[in-house]
């Protein structure tokens, strides 16, 4: 392709990153970076825009970010290569110039966000422990870092674990929501979708999906695991579909619970949303779900910092960055210096930001990234390139409506003045 630099090819005696997640770890990693730490704040937020009508904006939202999660799934199987995203914006704009942006600006996202995260995890921990919050910053993330150039499998496996126990939190919440409040869970329904022919009602469930929008980021880090996923043509586009589908319908039900158990005011207004709802629905101190937080925000550390370094060592690999990022530990065959470097940046912004300007910036970014990658697919199929035999493959309305509300949300967003956290 013209004005591509051809990918480096490793030679034999190079160690190479190592196959070795199927589709049961694959959806845990794609949940761990989806889920992360932002439904367990973002409930309020989106409850005092949209009120009862809540729920329905994070489906809303879930179903905006369909196209641009069927724009991945195709394109990860045309492509399966670490950096996917440069990957896809190079093959399909053909210029390494926007794939060298796109491929940076993907690392941006994954440092500003385990920076975002990490300074979360601090508050949280901080519950527990008297200890100064820049001493916790630093301690959790060169252990994780360490953790993460450790090996993929042990810290996708880990990641996998801490995704089981921040899922759980928010099952556990749907449980005793269910368990006490069981009657009004389905007599209250009406309310759900009660006056959305109002102009105000409206306002408020499109200002809440905004925000919903967020916390549903995170799947398209899958791509960046394709070398070390086995028959990634296949398992990829599964794997992103099925994290959407199982992040949707947690995300419903722990907000229509949390609706039913608390009054709107009074969650709108709450810093620790499910924390109240907890302590609400059983009277006991809510030091479980505080735990469970700190799992959710270890866990989005751990998979920020997967997903930047195998980006750097992806754009490496194919010449878009100096080919010594890409080196690959012969022992643990994971980028230790990509990771590295991923860990030294987070560590800077962690310590020098606040967690609200690092969450903006981190929304913002994606946003582009998405148009871009949609852009990238739309082409593609507009020069007729053929896919694979056997790729997963859309219509080409899909990356073209994909490429709409990207930059139709990035528009909003900018107009708004707004921002909103990262899924992360």
């Amino acid at each position: 392709m013209a004005g591509e630099t051809a990918p480096k090819t490793a030679s034999p005696s190079e160690p190479r990153l190592r196959r070795s997640l199927g589709l049961t770890l694959s959806v845990l990693y794609g949940l761990g970076v989806t889920i992360g730490a932002g439904i367990y704040v973002l409930i309020a937020p989106a409850v005092a825009r949209a009120g009862a009508h809540a729920p329905l904006s994070f489906l809303l939202a879930a179903l905006v970010m369909v196209p641009s999660a069927a724009a991945f799934a195709e394109l990860s199987s045309r492509m399966p290569r670490s950096a996917g995203e440069a990957t896809y914006v190079r093959a399909g704009l053909r210029s390494d110039m926007p794939a060298r942006l796109v491929g940076l600006l993907v690392v941006a996202i994954a440092v500003i966000s385990a920076a975002t995260v990490s300074r979360g995890s601090a508050g949280y921990i901080s519950v527990f422990l008297d200890v100064p919050s820049a001493a916790i910053v630093t301690a959790v993330v060169v252990l994780l870092g360490a953790l993460t150039a450790w090996g993929i499998k042990e810290s996708v496996t880990f990641a996998g674990a801490m995704t089981i126990v921040e899922a759980g939190g928010l099952v556990l919440i749907i449980a005793i929501g269910a368990a006490f409040h069981t009657p009004e869970l389905f007599e209250r329904l009406p309310e759900a979708w009660h006056g959305l022919g109002d102009a105000k009602v409206m306002s408020g469930i499109f200002g809440a999906v905004l925000l919903a929008f967020f916390a549903f980021t995170g799947f398209e880090g899958l791509a960046n695991l394709a070398e070390e996923v086995k028959d990634p043509a296949k398992t990829l586009p599964r794997a992103i579909f099925l994290t959407l589908v199982i992040v949707t319908v947690l995300y419903m039900m722990v907000v229509w619970v949390a609706l039913i158990a608390v009054p709107h005011t009074e969650l709108a207004s709450s810093d620790a949303p499910l924390s109240l709802v907890y302590e609400r629905v059983t009277g006991a101190p809510p030091g479980v779900i505080t735990a469970i937080a700190i799992a959710a925000t270890i866990n989005g550390i751990v998979v920020f910092m997967v997903m930047g370094s195998r980006v750097i060592y992806g754009m490496a690999s194919q010449g878009l960055l100096p080919g010594w990022l890409g080196a690959v530990n012969g022992r643990t065959h994971t980028p230790v210096l990509a990771t590295a470097i991923v860990v030294v940046l987070v560590l800077a912004l962690a310590l020098a930001f606040p967690i609200e300007k690092l969450a903006e910036a981190s929304s913002r970014v994606t946003l582009v990234v998405f148009a871009f990658v949609n852009a990238a697919l739309l082409k593609l199929k507009l020069d007729r390139v053929p896919a694979p035999e056997g790729c997963f493959t859309i219509p080409i309305w899909v990356p073209a409506a994909g490429f709409a509300v990207s930059l139709g949300l990035l528009a909003i967003e900018f107009y708004a003045g707004g921002g909103g956290s990262g899924g992360g």
